[in-house]
C-alpha cells in the first residue's frame, strides 16, 4: 500500500471536496481517500500495483481543480 498527498488548489467547500473525492474513489486500486479543506490538501491510501501517483493526479486534474505542485 502507498499513501499520496495532493495539494489541490480551489477546493473551498464541502461540495468540491467531496467532488475531489468521488474523483479519487473512481481510480481503481484506492482504499482510503479524505480531503482536508483546511490545507487543501487530499490523503488517499492505494494499491501500487493497481494505480499510480499520476492516476490520482489526473482524476483531480478532470474534475476541473487544479494541482499545487509547488506544494511537494
Amino acid at each position: 500500500m502507498q499513501t499520496g498527498v495532493i495539494k489541490v488548489e480551489g477546493v473551498v467547500t464541502q461540495q468540491d471536496a467531496d467532488k475531489v473525492l468521488h474523483a479519487l474513489h473512481e481510480v481503481w486500486g484506492i482504499r482510503r481517500a479524505e480531503m482536508n479543506l483546511t490545507n487543501h490538501e487530499a490523503t488517499f491510501t492505494y494499491d501500487e500495483k493497481a494505480a499510480s501517483y499520476q492516476d490520482f493526479k489526473q482524476a483531480v486534474l478532470d474534475t476541473g481543480f487544479r494541482i499545487d505542485e509547488s506544494a511537494h
